[in-house]
């Protein structure tokens, strides 16, 4: 017979209760998740691998304020998406993001549409890095990662129809700074 998997608020309950190493569980079940949020707010591997990183570590120290245990998995994504916006919105960080990006490109067995694919990925990043914190997670969350409004929308603490507003406003956002670079 197969072990029963714990619940992720059995996972918490047993942290708390002094089982430390049952955290290791939930970095398991959500690690991927928060590192494919991370690094596509950085679009840095490093950066994101740091955020991810922090965000567990403050998730470990804070866990016994998580209010719903069942969904530590957003609770931790919301840590995550917080660490995210401020890393976006710290001016250090503005000289980075599209050399980066530039490095990280591959080339493939047509230089030519390497060439052309390059150049769009980077105009569309030099625009999603022109975003505010807040429009950027919104648009990636909804039209990189596929998620529904619903679940941003709680991820974010925020109703549908702000959520809906914030989403919009980056796609008019972008539309405009991409038709700058055209």
């Amino acid at each position: 017979m197969a072990p029963v998997e714990r619940s992720d608020a059995q996972v918490v309950r047993d942290v708390l209760s002094g089982d430390r190493d049952a955290y290791r569980l939930l970095v398991r079940r959500y690690g991927e998740v928060l590192h494919g949020h991370a690094l596509r707010m950085t679009n840095s591997p490093d950066e994101a691998a740091d955020l991810v990183q922090r965000a567990l570590v403050k998730g470990y120290r804070k866990l016994s304020t998580c209010r719903e245990p069942e969904r530590v998995g957003a609770w931790l994504f919301r840590i995550l998406a917080n660490l995210c916006k401020d890393h976006v919105r710290s001016p250090r960080r503005a000289d980075v993001s599209m050399t980066r990006l530039a490095g990280a490109l591959r080339s493939g067995s047509d230089p030519e549409a390497d060439a052309e694919g390059a150049e769009i990925r980077t105009k569309v990043w030099g625009a999603l890095d022109a975003l505010t914190p807040e429009q950027r997670e919104a648009f990636v969350l909804k039209h990189v990662e596929g998620r529904t409004y619903e679940e941003i929308a709680a991820v974010m603490d925020l109703s549908v129809a702000a959520l809906k507003m914030r989403v919009h406003r980056a796609r008019e956002a972008l539309r405009g700074l991409l038709e700058e670079y055209a």
